[in-house]
């Protein structure tokens, strides 16, 4: 480490403060590269460096990536060839760039910019355009004007001028324009409100009035597109910081460009041994939506390497759910496509000596400790004659693996490559008894369909480095890992295992009840897709995991369904109502509009006679303070028909419960404005509506902490309430599975595949404005 009065004499002798050199010495890497860089500065140039020298020095240990360029690099500083920061930051990007040796020379100095003299009247012609070019608008607004703009265009013309005097050029050329500033260029330019336009306005206002949150983000293609991640380029994998360059890289770099033509190219690569969930939505949207945000394309790739667990219906339903999403795989590829060239490249991985065939069970090498294996140097030739044998089911399961020779980020050794398992496959039948592992697979499939930027959540980082040694050790293009953040929710599970058992409890029906956060449970609540991506943006793409709640994603769910789900009106717990002084004898016609907010969306019509059905929630027999509906003395208007009831009697039956109102109406333009509207329904549709709330009573039911008796101890008995006799107006006879209602007052609704033609089964996806309570 360089530590000690020598460094820090040394460190402040190149012009750093005292404070700076001390800071740096705290930095062992740093330190060390920059003792280096002044020692080699000294040898060259003698005890004095001159501070200019110095901050060049400083900089460039503080910012160079591939160490074995520093003494390249502090040769340009010290022999004058790079003199300005400019010129540092673009040597620094050609060293990143060229990985390789030998440098050109000649073309780094070219890019450098290198004996590149820039004269003051080059800069004075430079700023003199600039001026020329908006010279109207400097004129207008004078010393408000923007002068960082004629200060870049003048840049953009002379790559390698000082930037001190291109800004004295500047000011000195507005002066004589402008003359010295007046008492009004002084004055603070006032801040212009942006105006709002009128529709946005409507539908703030018709959210609010919904009671839903509006949360303002940019769009997940905004967040994605371009250098927002600040992701290498196509074919420049390279300058990624800790990846691995070999001799063959620019070769293979290249031959990787004239495949893909420089697209962007990602993949979803689900295993098909459960069902997507929230998690994967965030999964899907990052890789489906990078491609697309960049104008590339994303595999959806089946990781079928487990013939144990996968069943047909999990691809069935995880193409589905991606397509629901929105998503359009480029192709649809399966790890098994890919079993022949996986095992040729195990035993080309055998003959270079990187693999061994191990007889340690499973048990043995669990965990990061494991005792080292007694073969892992065993001949190259054996361990091709057992491998040999393992493919053709010389073993019995577990008697033997292949394992890679190499120590993991995590401290994890000699991962397993192979394993054996007499178990047919669902796309190759009995062909294979050995199959590759994740860590062997992965990153090969990668490789295979040349993937450029490979996604994945934090868990696999500890992985990263046996990605890039297991593409560096057979000499195939090795494309880059990224790792983002997982996204959790509270108060749920995801996890197939603990979904099985809530399965196999009765806790919920399957993977599908809407009481899940699996993506199909989702769908059948009703929560659209779009409002399941929005909530994805909003989450943003993080390097840290999310846990969020999720009334969140619930306010994102009514954002979309206010302008997409047509209303209707609907009584859960009726209350008969004969309005006594009818106007006709037959039913009237009303029309409802199917969108309040926005007449020209359409109408539809409900029949209003004199039996109508309210909310039994909607009438008390005695007022309390603050209680604005239906009670005896006080009228209450009906949502759309055009009339105020008042009640005249009270009808109960033996044991008191009110049975009927009796009721009189009037016109609402002859009556008193009532203080409320309330919904109603009359010669409804008799439905089943379920009520859903949250599965769990505590935010992290595995966690031992909170839940000591484990998360089926903590399910919420009121989690699914089943009203039998919900009435419905008409209007929605024929509406089919999954589709989506407001009904007024109550919340948003969607109609369940269990519906029938004589029953329709309507599922409560999220209520009008959220629970205080629940946040």
């Amino acid at each position: 480490m360089a530590a000690g009065p020598d460094a820090l004499s040394l460190f402040t002798a190149i012009g750093l403060s005292e404070p700076k050199a001390r800071e740096t010495l705290k930095n062992e890497a740093l330190s060390a590269l920059l003792r280096e860089a002044v020692t080699q500065a000294q040898g060259i140039l003698g005890p004095t460096v001159d501070k200019a020298t110095g901050t060049l020095l400083y900089n460039v240990a503080s910012r160079l990536k591939d160490q074995k360029r520093l003494r390249f690099l502090v040769g340009c500083i010290t022999s004058k060839k790079i003199v300005t920061d400019l010129q540092l930051s673009a040597a620094l990007e050609y060293v990143r760039s060229h990985p390789l040796d030998p440098i050109d020379t000649a073309d780094f100095e070219h890019e450098c910019g290198v004996g590149v003299v820039v004269t003051p009247e080059q800069i004075e012609e430079a700023v003199e355009a600039a001026i020329n070019k908006h010279r109207a608008e400097l004129l207008s607004e004078r010393y408000r004007f923007n002068m960082g703009l004629l200060m870049g265009e003048a840049r953009g013309r002379l790559r390698w001028a000082d930037g001190k005097s291109i800004k004295n050029e500047v000011d000195l050329q507005v002066l004589h324009l402008l003359g010295p500033k007046t008492e009004a260029d002084l004055e603070k330019k006032p801040k212009a409100g942006k105006a709002k336009p009128a529709e946005a306005e409507k539908q703030q206002k018709a959210a609010e009035e919904n009671g839903e949150v509006t949360l303002e983000t940019k769009s997940l293609m905004e967040q994605l597109r371009g250098e927002a991640l600040k992701f290498h380029k196509p074919g420049e994998n390279y300058k990624t910081e800790g990846y691995v360059i070999t001799p063959h890289t620019m070769a293979l770099m290249k031959q990787h460009l004239e495949i893909t033509g420089g697209q962007v190219r990602t993949r979803f690569p689900p295993e098909p041994n459960g069902i997507l969930h929230i998690g994967h939505a965030k999964a899907i949207n990052f890789n489906f939506g990078y491609a697309k945000a960049n104008g590339g394309v994303c595999f959806l790739r089946y990781d079928d390497t487990n013939p144990e667990k996968e069943e047909e219906k999990y691809f069935t339903a995880i193409r589905d759910m991606v397509e629901w999403l929105g998503y359009k795989p480029h192709a649809v590829t399966h790890a098994s496509d890919y079993f022949d060239q996986l095992y040729a490249w195990a035993v080309e991985l055998i003959r270079r000596g990187h693999a061994y065939v191990c007889h340690q069970r499973v048990e043995e090498i669990k965990g990061h400790n494991p005792p080292p294996s007694p073969w892992r140097d065993r001949p190259v030739e054996e361990s091709l004659l057992l491998f040999e044998g393992m493919k053709k089911g010389k073993f019995e399961e577990g008697e033997a693996t292949l394992r890679m020779k190499l120590v993991m980020e995590d401290g994890k050794l000699d991962p397993v490559a192979y394993r054996i398992k007499y178990m047919p496959h669902h796309r190759t039948g009995d062909r294979w008894c050995i199959y590759p592992t994740y860590d062997y697979t992965h990153c090969l499939c990668d490789s295979i369909e040349h993937i450029t930027h490979s996604l994945c959540t934090k868990e696999f980082q500890a992985r990263r480095s046996s990605y890039f040694w297991l593409c560096n050790a057979l000499g195939v293009y090795c494309p880059v890992q990224w790792e983002y953040g997982r996204l959790n929710l509270l108060y749920t599970v995801v996890s197939k295992r603990k979904i099985i058992r809530l399965v196999e409890a009765g806790a919920v029906r399957d993977w599908d009840d809407p009481r899940l956060f699996t993506l199909t449970a989702l769908r059948r609540r009703g929560f659209p897709p779009e409002a399941i991506n929005n909530f994805c943006a909003r989450v943003g793409v993080t390097v840290a995991q999310t846990t969020m709640e999720p009334h969140l994603l619930e306010a994102c769910v009514r954002e979309v369904l206010n302008e997409r789900a047509p209303r209707a009106m609907a009584v859960l717990e009726p209350l008969q109502v004969t309005i006594t002084n009818f106007p006709t004898q037959k039913a009237l016609e009303v029309l409802v509009p199917n969108f309040p907010a926005d007449e020209t969306k359409g109408f539809h019509k409900v029949p209003f006679q004199a039996t109508i059905y309210i909310e039994q929630s909607d009438f008390r027999e005695v007022m309390d303070k603050g209680y604005k509906r239906l009670a005896p003395g006080q009228p209450v208007g009906l949502r759309h028909a055009g009339y105020v009831i008042a009640v005249q009697n009270v009808v109960k039956d033996a044991s008191g419960q009110v049975m009927e109102l009796e009721v009189t109406c009037t016109k609402s333009d002859a009556a008193e404005k009532p203080k409320a509207f309330i919904h109603w329904v009359s010669e409804p549709l008799v439905c089943e509506v379920r009520l859903y709330e949250r599965l769990f009573l505590h935010k992290n039911p595995e966690d031992p902490a909170e839940v000591p008796a484990g998360f089926l101890s903590d399910l919420n008995p009121d989690s699914l309430r089943v009203i039998d006799g919900a009435l419905v107006d008409r209007s929605v006879c024929f509406a089919k599975p999954l589709d989506k209602f407001q009904f007024e007052r109550l919340g948003y609704f969607s109609v369940d595949p269990d519906s029938t033609e004589g029953k329709m089964v309507f599922n409560r996806t999220v209520t009008l404005k959220e629970d205080p309570g629940k946040v």
